[in-house]
């Protein structure tokens, strides 16, 4: 390897495991010091250190965070989306993963560890390196790693030896896939296969993808077979229905429709209950429950947006943001995707409104991809409705917008590189 080259994984499994690990030592320690590596690291690494270092991560010593308690565990297990493809997972890892000394890991969306299983020695190794049931390996408190990595970068992610950016971690591999939910993109939690370094093989990344998209295949069935049930019970009453109607899923997916163009999602209350009900993309509806889900009707009259509005957008958990929505009538919360986010921000911060051209600028540095812009404040209008005005962009005047930000402006959608985002993330000292 040249020392302009980049590190190739495969090349790098087919050296003796001692030299191999020596070399990162090498290249690790070169970057953190500032020198020149004898080889760069590979892009997806030498991205996560830099990150490490701007968040202070110790890379000489692993800094414990503790244990969630028994209770909080089990409420996490039970809450998390991914329980109903944990056969899925078992059975496509555990065996195999056993028998070449390895362990499964699943963590949810925040890197806590819920599930853990494979060869006992292994399992003890992990308990030692404190990677266990209830620990929090996101990418901020333990450095580089397999479960904590792919969740900030949203793609698969292989990482062995000295590639950990904390020391105490070198002595494994780890190759982490996220899984995302089918409908929305949002990521639900870390699969991880992890192992001493000598098992490492640069296959296991290919396999642990091809099953964390198996998981997320089974996810879309399940959602599109829910639907179908539902649909099953709503058409019935539709068919009898002259107005508008419509019947959604607990989380506001449609299933089937009367007197209307089918929406993608409709953004419900928080606490949805029989009764009258307004829903900003519908206006004040008759909500009915059904099996499975909701009958909504809406009112004849155009949606009107909720008195003494006030929007608040959630921006301080880096990969978690939401909006809520909260008026006389009604509260609601939206979880947003990434570009979503971003979006509501640049928003937010031109309380006068925005064009397309001038969104695309913020956005992309590209005044001239307001095709991509109007597409997606399309699909952002389509949830928030009468609260969002267009030509130009901005909320309605009469809301009360807040912004909550994170205590640290590094940590602003940290995923994004939206040119007015970056500014605001890094402002002149």
């Amino acid at each position: 390897m040249k020392n302009d080259s980049t590190i190739d994984l495969a090349r790098l499994s087919a050296m003796d495991v001692t030299l191999a690990s020596r070399l990162l030592k090498g290249v690790r320690d070169a970057t953190l010091s500032g020198q020149r590596p004898p080889v760069r690291p590979r892009p997806v690494i030498g991205e996560s250190w830099r990150r490490m270092l701007r968040d202070g991560v110790d890379p000489d010593r692993d800094v414990r965070r503790g244990l969630l308690s028994v209770d909080e565990i089990e409420e996490r297990r039970q809450a998390s989306p991914l329980v109903p493809v944990l056969p899925v997972l078992r059975e496509a890892l555990v065996a195999v993963a056993e028998a070449a000394q390895h362990i499964m890991v699943i963590s949810d969306a925040d890197g806590r560890i819920l599930w853990r299983e494979g060869h006992p020695a292994v399992l003890r190794k992990g308990d030692r390196l404190g990677f266990q049931v209830g620990a929090h390996w996101a990418e901020h408190v333990v450095g580089t790693n397999g479960v904590g990595t792919p969740l900030v970068t949203r793609r698969p992610v292989q990482v062995f030896s000295a590639e950990h950016f904390v020391e105490s971690h070198h002595a494994w591999t780890c190759t982490g896939a996220p899984i995302k939910d089918p409908r929305d993109g949002r990521v639900l939690g870390v699969v991880d296969v992890s192992g001493p370094l000598e098992t490492m093989h640069p296959a296991t990344l290919s396999w642990v993808t091809s099953v964390a998209q198996l998981a997320e295949a089974r996810l879309r069935e399940r959602h599109v077979a829910g639907l179908e049930r539902l649909r099953s019970v709503a058409a019935p009453l539709l068919a009898r229905m002259a107005g508008r109607a419509l019947a959604v899923d607990a989380h506001g997916w449609p299933a089937a429709v009367t007197g209307m163009p089918l929406p993608e999602r409709v953004a419900l209350p928080k606490s949805l209950a029989e009764g009258r009900c307004w829903i900003p993309s519908l206006g004040t509806c008759q909500v009915t429950p059904l099996a499975g889900g909701w009958l909504l009707l809406p009112a004849e009259s155009s949606p009107q947006p909720l008195t003494g509005t006030r929007i608040t957008l959630d921006l301080s958990r880096p990969r978690r943001s939401s909006l809520q929505v909260t008026g006389s009538a009604a509260s609601w919360v939206h979880e947003l995707s990434p570009r979503h986010a971003e979006l509501l921000y640049l928003l937010a911060l031109q309380p006068d409104g925005r064009t397309a051209a001038g969104l695309a600028d913020d956005l992309f540095g590209d005044p001239g991809r307001t095709v991509t812009v109007r597409a997606e404040m399309s699909r952002i209008r389509r949830y928030l409705g009468g609260l969002l005005a267009h030509r130009p962009y901005r909320f309605q005047e009469d809301a009360e917008v807040e912004t909550v930000l994170p205590g640290d402006p590094l940590d602003l959608l940290p995923h994004s590189t939206a040119p007015a985002v970056v500014r605001a993330r890094t402002p002149e000292r």
